[in-house]
């Protein structure tokens, strides 16, 4: 692997968290042939500043890495601009990225598998992005790696081509509203609500890029290609931020050596891995919010 992605992180006012996040990449073995680039955001209120500037530090004396770059934002994007724009600037660039948020810890085969997996289904159009996360479903039947049709947030890499096809307009959630079979196939057969979400981001009381994305990739018939076993954990679970609280339960533990990634077994077709899909489809059934919480949410919205 000689032309490694860059890999890209977005930061805002967690120093602790970043300083974590960046130890783990470091002890990643292609870290010190990697570049890294930090996007950092700019206070949303002036009481940020102090922590902003703290995290800001950290990332300028991070070691372990082949170059590093930050970009300081003045002004405050928010989290879905932060990466709608960074995402795409990188790509434009290097014509791939490596994507983390600055609560994310990775094992250190993390940069290694995403960089393989960037390289090997390059050409291979329906596959829209690599994720280096993995949900807590499945079983010794389930392969190594496999296709699913669902977007991950947690630690991914994408191409330029793939990215190309990102629209924030939302444009086919027009043809959702109108046909029901559409928005249960979009809703992962009813599992879990992306078409509540996606109608939240179109009025404006959330600001989601991952709900466009999955929109996204779902009216272009994409994939994504997942591992057995996650090499990512969320520490943002700890309230410490305000994209993580809820999701303790869909956490993976780290292994040192999860995979043997010289003897993956790769999928045996561009296709959605049927069965993992249903165990993760359980999973998400078992852990939708309950009625009364629906009904809430729907009178705030």
């Amino acid at each position: 692997m000689s032309d490694l992605a860059p890999i890209v992180l977005f930061i805002y006012n967690r120093p602790d968290h970043t300083r974590r996040t960046l130890a783990a990449l470091a002890a990643n073995p292609l870290a010190s042939r990697s570049d890294l680039i930090v996007y950092a955001d700019g206070p949303k209120k002036p009481e940020h500043a102090v922590a902003i500037g703290q995290a800001r530090d950290v990332v300028r004396n991070a070691p372990g890495f082949k170059s590093l770059r930050m970009i300081e934002r003045v002004e405050n994007f928010g989290l879905a601009k932060s990466i709608i724009t960074g995402v795409s600037e990188i790509c434009a660039e290097h014509g791939r990225a490596i994507v983390l948020e600055d609560d994310l810890i990775v094992a250190p085969q993390f940069l290694t598998f995403l960089n393989q997996c960037l390289e090997r289904f390059e050409n291979e159009t329906e596959v829209m992005q690599i994720s280096g996360y993995s949900f807590p479903a499945y079983d010794n039947s389930t392969r190594d790696t496999f296709f699913l049709p669902m977007i991950s947030c947690w630690g991914w890499a994408t191409w330029s081509a793939a990215w190309a096809k990102f629209d924030p307009s939302m444009s086919l959630l027009t043809t959702l509203d109108t046909n029901s079979e559409l928005r249960r196939r979009f809703n992962i057969d009813d599992t879990y609500d992306y078409y509540g979400m996606a109608c939240q981001q179109r009025k404006g009381s959330i600001d989601s890029w991952g709900v466009r994305w999955q929109l996204s990739l779902f009216g272009d018939n994409g994939l994504v290609l997942y591992p057995k076993v996650s090499l990512v954990t969320n520490e943002g679970v700890d309230s410490s931020g305000t994209h993580g609280m809820g999701a303790s339960v869909f956490q993976r533990e780290l292994s040192a050596n999860a995979l043997d990634l010289n003897k993956l077994a790769w999928p045996s077709k561009i296709a959605c891995d049927q069965a993992a899909l249903g165990q993760v489809k359980k999973l998400l059934y078992a852990n939708r919010p309950g009625l009364f919480h629906r009904i809430i949410e729907r009178i705030r919205s």
